[in-house]
């Protein structure tokens, strides 16, 4: 496949795309929130890299499923690193400006890995947040959930107010399955068939996150990739724009509307 990598051109053909599209997808993980602030980093963990926990346990198994049945104190101290570290994160350009995309292309849907919402308040509607979010919290007997704008408060590991059981944070852990009803609404909007897939700031390790893009180069569908390094769809997408998330959807804001990128563009 030829590859258009970051250009004017490339900018003004993935502009001319998007202007056109009616159903696009776009993908996202860690790197989109950098410019927000929060590190890329590898799987929910990411903060910790290779590091072992201070109870001497891989960050995995810190946050896998098994350890918080059989120890809530270990996994919930982790993820309240996390929810701690994006508490004061809120939405960059790049989330801003999807949102404002879906507002003038009712068909746009995002497909995100992340956990920090940052989509969400920035207004993204068409949502699939394929790993949950650190915000929601779920009873783990009874049907109580609740929304919870940070942890600050809590006492960890939590109890439901209903019932006085274990909650847990809505994420998916280690070892877990992916959530049936965000699967579900993938596979509808994979139905409808995208008439364009952007993958941003994600290395696309996951099958399912690299699917769509795979599904595109398959079917003659613009597959674009904003990225400033290579992924495990580099290979695949038919144009390639080699910068931070932010930066690109600005420049591709400004070639389909007169007024300034950023804040200022219906965000």
């Amino acid at each position: 496949m030829n590859i258009s990598i970051s250009s004017e051109a490339t900018l003004d053909e993935v502009a001319s795309l998007l202007g056109r599209a009616r159903r696009p997808l776009f993908i996202t993980g860690a790197g989109i929130s950098a410019d927000s602030g929060l590190p890329t980093y590898r799987g929910i963990g990411g903060l910790y890299n290779d590091r072992v926990t201070e109870e001497g346990f891989p960050i995995e198994v810190a946050l896998s499923g098994n350890m918080l049945t059989s120890r809530p104190d270990v996994t919930w101290r982790y993820i309240s690193q996390i929810e701690n570290n994006c508490r004061h994160a809120g939405p960059n350009a790049a989330h801003r400006l999807i949102a404002a995309f879906e507002r003038e292309i009712p068909g746009l849907w995002v497909l995100t890995q992340n956990i920090d919402s940052l989509h969400r308040k920035a207004g993204s509607k068409n949502l699939i947040e394929i790993h949950g979010t650190v915000h929601r919290l779920l009873c783990t007997v009874c049907d109580d959930e609740r929304e919870v704008p940070d942890y600050e408060g809590l006492t960890l590991p939590p109890t439901c107010s209903k019932c006085g059981r274990p909650v847990r944070p809505d994420v998916v852990l280690f070892g877990e399955m992916l959530p049936r009803q965000a699967l579900g609404q993938l596979a509808r909007v994979m139905d409808e068939k995208p008439d364009m897939v952007v993958s941003i700031g994600t290395t696309s390790v996951f099958p399912y996150i690299a699917h769509p893009v795979w599904w595109a180069s398959q079917n003659g569908v613009a597959a674009v990739e904003i990225n400033p390094g290579n992924t495990e769809v580099s290979e695949m997408v038919s144009h390639r724009l080699k910068m931070g998330a932010a930066q690109a959807m600005e420049a591709l804001w400004d070639r389909l509307h007169t007024q300034p990128a950023g804040t200022n563009a219906r965000a």
